[in-house]
């Protein structure tokens, strides 16, 4: 049996793995739905009708999974975490509730609105629901990141003493929500969900186009697919650079206010100066796998780029090494490669953004099988890459709960036992692999039924419909 410790971090782990992925969705379809229904209304199209209806039962689908997987992980703060929860309660839980009663209902009472009222409403409160929904989606975002960019750096609170323990008490709520953390995990999570979107858009859009294109396959809907396609690679052209540059000033960030963290990203143990950044990198053996050390990896780096990184521009700057920090430290094998392996697929996804603007400027878009095959197979790399850069941001944490405040070992229910812990373990990962496959499944045969046929689409006059005159716009 796993001592209650690793078993609590291991299922809230997993839970989190696997939950995150349907917030990624429906935050990253979000704004994708505003603009199909705006064109929509405004157009009258049928392209845009098919992109909405299609793409809003993938969203509704990923909201109702991420609703259930969602709730149980406020659950286990009290069930594996409930000496954190009554120690930080008083700042933590404010976010939690705001994020259910205020985020939450505004998504939930307009979404059915979204999915079932196009033919019982105006296309004025239409819109409003489409705004609605996604507003609520990024507004989630908003008090989940509060509360997790305070677990990273701390403000705005006392430490008193109720009954024996040291209780965390809100003074001012101003430094403690909107602390030095919040706007840099904000920017970056949510650019990193339309970006995972896009290349899921134009993953699928690719497949299609290439089957029609390579294997003659009949395809009813090529015009969709081929716009989809372009949607993502809009999208993508937008995100991957903006990703890339966030990503820089944010991990500057992290050196200032984590040092520990940033010393584990780069695998520096002992302080010094001048530290290339590796790109690319290699372990020499595998004790370098399991205990790597920037001095010791083979890789194509930068000179000083990890100095230059951390100072915002001076190659020569000091970087604080890991046998600094008193204390256990993070598993840094774990956090250095994560982090390489997010920061390549960043620059990955920048190749692919200019690679489909200069064959689509060239008239060559739909035409570039090897194009058509790189994103293909980036389809889930988005996905892939915001579980890196989350493994980075709470791992690399360690040993903290709360950065200077609280140990994890110190957060964990003191009455949970290895057997308790390690059984529920072991049933959370069935349950949510589960789910996991059963979401696949559904998202599969939604892909495979494609849009809806333009036989089926809105013939009845709806309230509000455009003119013959406005539904020509483009």
């Amino acid at each position: 049996m796993l001592e209650p410790v690793a078993a609590s971090r291991l299922q809230f782990a997993v839970t989190t793995i696997v939950h995150i992925i349907f917030p990624v969705m429906s935050m990253g379809l979000a704004p994708f739905l505003i603009y199909f229904t705006w064109k929509d209304i405004r157009t009258g199209k049928p392209i845009y009708e098919q992109l909405r209806r299609f793409w809003t039962k993938i969203f509704a689908i990923s909201f109702v999974v991420g609703t259930v997987t969602g709730i149980v992980l406020e659950f286990e703060f009290g069930t594996n975490f409930a000496v954190f929860a009554t120690a930080a309660g008083d700042l933590f839980g404010g976010p939690l509730a705001l994020e259910g009663m205020m985020a939450f209902m505004l998504e939930a009472t307009f979404l059915g609105i979204f999915v079932f009222g196009r033919q019982r409403v105006g296309n004025v409160l239409y819109m409003i629901s489409a705004v609605a929904v996604g507003i609520g989606t990024w507004l989630s975002a908003v008090w989940i990141l509060v509360a997790n960019s305070w677990m990273q750096t701390p403000r705005g609170y006392e430490l008193v003493s109720e009954n024996g323990q040291q209780v965390v008490t809100l003074v001012d709520p101003f430094a403690a929500y909107l602390n030095p953390r919040f706007l840099w995990m904000y920017v970056h999570m949510q650019n990193a969900a339309v970006e995972s979107v896009a290349l899921i858009l134009a993953g699928l859009g690719a497949y299609f186009v290439f089957r029609h294109h390579i294997w003659g396959y009949p395809i009813e809907n090529v015009e969709f697919w081929e716009t989809t396609l372009k949607f993502g690679l809009i999208a993508l052209i937008i995100t991957a650079p903006l990703q890339v540059l966030h990503g820089d000033l944010y991990a500057r960030h992290v050196f200032e206010t984590q040092p520990q963290k940033f010393a584990a990203m780069e695998a520096i143990w002992e302080t010094e100066s001048y530290v290339p950044e590796y790109i690319i990198a290699f372990p020499t053996s595998i004790e370098n796998l399991l205990d790597p050390r920037a001095k010791d990896i083979f890789g194509i780096g930068i000179p000083g780029g990890a100095s230059w990184l951390a100072s915002g521009g001076d190659p020569q700057a000091t970087i604080r090494g890991l046998e600094e920090f008193e204390g256990p430290q993070p598993p840094v094998a774990l956090v250095f490669w994560s982090f390489r392996a997010m920061v390549g697929l960043g620059f990955w996804f920048i190749l692919l953004a200019v690679w489909g603007g200069y064959r689509w400027i060239r008239g060559q878009l739909l035409e570039d099988d090897l194009l058509h095959l790189a994103l293909m197979a980036s389809t889930p790399l988005g996905i892939l890459a915001v579980h890196l850069g989350w493994i980075v941001t709470e791992v690399g944490r360690q040993p903290w709960i709360i950065q200077d405040v609280m140990k994890t070992s110190a957060g964990v229910s003191s009455d949970l036992t290895g057997t308790e812990a390690t059984v529920t373990l072991a049933g959370f990962v069935v349950v949510y692999l589960a789910l996991l496959v059963l979401y696949l499944y559904v998202i599969a045969r939604i892909v495979r039924s494609g849009p809806p046929a333009l036989a089926d689409l809105t013939v009845t006059e709806r309230p509000d419909t455009p003119t013959d005159e406005v539904g020509t716009d483009d």
